[in-house]
């Protein structure tokens, strides 16, 4: 199961697309809100607990100081992808996407794009479907799908030319 957490509500419109893509490859997935700076406790229990609880991948959202990724994989030896927010108040992202980036040696935080939550549920199930051979062809049919929708708009361009596709 994935486990897909962010530090408030508001980090929801970026990290629902993690829970979209997962629904779409058939991937088990729990999604809460679990602040480092308003809930340490609740981030504390929550990592300490995760493999315990089922959990074999953590996609961690947070903006701003966007702590909840380091923090969470300073606490489990479980892969945690973070997600860099683009919250209201950041300074362009940029302080999220170094927090998250920037880790120490020894507490790696794999790091998608600024609120690249989607790709963060595809390497989930990347991830998971190293070892679940039903995963990994859903996983196959996704990207066939993806070079499909690029064909099918490279030949919509040649027939039609791009102008009314802008």
């Amino acid at each position: 199961m994935v486990s897909i957490i962010m530090g408030s509500r508001s980090d929801l419109r970026v990290m629902g697309a993690a829970a979209e893509v997962l629904d779409e490859l058939k991937v088990e997935y729990s999604l809460t809100i679990v602040s480092a700076h308003r809930t340490p406790e609740r981030l504390f229990d929550f990592a300490k607990n995760a493999r315990k609880n089922g959990i074999k991948v953590i996609i961690a959202g947070a903006g701003g100081a966007a702590h909840l990724p380091g923090m969470v994989a300073s606490l489990t030896s479980l892969p945690v992808i973070g997600v860099p927010v683009k919250s209201s108040n950041s300074i362009d992202g940029w302080d999220s996407v170094l927090s998250i980036l920037q880790m120490p040696s020894g507490v790696p935080v794999a790091t998608v794009a600024l609120d690249g939550a989607k790709n963060a549920g595809i390497l989930a199930a990347q991830i998971l479907g190293t070892s679940d051979e039903e995963l990994a062809i859903r996983l196959d049919n996704f990207k066939e799908a993806l070079k499909e929708k690029v064909i099918a708009d490279v030949e919509n361009i040649n027939a039609n030319g791009w102008k009314d596709l802008v």
